[in-house]
């Protein structure tokens, strides 16, 4: 397939999403022993669930719940707050839910919609891999102090991680498979246990590619959304911690810096090298960040001459704001900022609070950090007095 006729296939899948119209759709099923009880239907916010509908399962264990979406969305149908199945339903669809009350959230079966069978198939897997390693760590506690207890533990442990890794391939490889299915944001949600701090899928270009598809076709559904915010989050915070690293490792600052001064010129820190440079990071609406400025006024007065320079981020998103700081304090060094937060600077620099700043040696070495007040005054009578 040529560049071209992709380029038409996803500007149409584009508009067609664009144009999407919210359709009604059926979910009918039946559930044995359920005869006369009430049958919900809530939809799954990132925060909240709303009620949809209910009904009523009438004797022969049969119930017919009607909505609208006009994009995929995911529900859950309840038997009680315990015992629910998830679904994802798209417009026009027609769902058919067969279980047996009993068991209505372990084993049940669900047709006529893509969605929901994909979700079923990851709710299946998942729970089949938290019974295996349950079962493991029920038998470790049983065997503990048993005198075959250590020649069969490193066994299990093996055993454990195989389970663990294969659950991370299927979960990865379906995200992989399936960049634009709705589906993938469970996938990328899962965790193998509730408190878990991390997530199955540990592959952030993955993540990327599936955050940046739905996004492009979903831009309005709430759970694609944080999905895409939650991975801006998560490459800022990999960005960082390389950074980071590199600075404790190198001890230096090769990521170099290139944003407009106030006049639309664009200036590099790297073209700084040969002189002591103060990168300070700062904003005009940050009140401490203004406090700080006349101390440097004075050192800049006094360290000038010596080869001394500033280069000074704003993290501003207002100009009008950022240009009258800059007059009012009296900041005549170099003043750079792309009025979007200057996101990409702060986040190699590893910028978690302003006012920040590292002093920059002649050939561009990272000799200090976050210097204030005298701290700031000392180190650089020691480099250039």
């Amino acid at each position: 397939m040529t560049y071209r006729v992709l380029f038409f296939l996803v500007a149409a899948m584009l508009l067609l999403a664009g144009c999407k119209k919210e359709k009604g759709f059926t979910i009918r099923g039946k559930i044995t022993h359920a005869e006369g009880k009430e049958i919900v239907l809530e939809e799954l916010h990132t925060s909240s669930l709303k009620k949809i509908a209910e009904a009523t399962i009438n004797k022969k264990g049969e119930f017919e719940i009607k909505g609208v979406t006009g994009i995929p969305t995911f529900y859950l149908l309840k038997l009680t707050d315990q015992n629910f199945i998830t679904l994802l339903v798209d417009s026009a669809e027609t769902i058919t839910v067969e279980a047996d009350a009993a068991n209505f959230h372990r084993e049940y079966s669900v047709t006529g919609s893509a969605g929901s069978e994909q979700v079923k198939l990851l709710d299946s897997k998942l729970k089949e891999t938290r019974n295996k390693l349950d079962s493991l760590r029920s038998l470790d506690n049983l065997y503990t102090g048993n005198p075959e207890y250590d020649d069969v533990r490193p066994r299990w442990a093996e055993e454990y991680d195989e389970i663990v890794e294969e659950q991370i391939e299927f979960s990865t490889d379906f995200v992989r498979e399936n960049p634009f299915a709705m589906a993938s944001v469970l996938a990328l949600y899962q965790k193998f246990n509730n408190n878990d701090q991390f997530y199955i899928v540990r592959d952030l270009q993955v993540m990327k590619t599936a955050a940046s598809a739905l996004h492009s076709i979903y831009p309005n559904s709430e759970q694609v959304q944080a999905l895409y915010n939650n991975t801006l989050q998560f490459v800022r915070q990999q960005q960082a911690e390389k950074m980071q690293q590199f600075i404790q490792e190198q001890g230096e600052n090769s990521p170099d810096i290139v944003l407009p001064d106030a006049d639309g010129k664009e200036i590099a820190l790297s073209s700084l090298k040969g002189k002591i440079v103060l990168l300070q990071f700062w904003a005009a609406v940050d009140r401490g960040s203004r406090i700080q400025n006349p101390v440097l006024v004075e050192a800049y007065k006094k360290y000038k001459r010596k080869g001394f320079e500033i280069y000074q981020v704003s993290v501003d998103q207002n100009r009008a704001e950022w240009v009258d700081a800059i007059d009012k304090d009296g900041l005549s060094w170099i003043n750079v900022g792309d009025m979007e937060g200057s996101r990409n600077a702060a986040a190699v620099y590893n910028i978690q609070s302003i006012p920040f700043n590292y002093l920059l040696d002649k050939e561009g070495a990272i000799v200090a950090k976050n210097l204030q007040g005298p701290a700031l005054n000392k180190a650089l009578a020691q480099l250039l007095d």
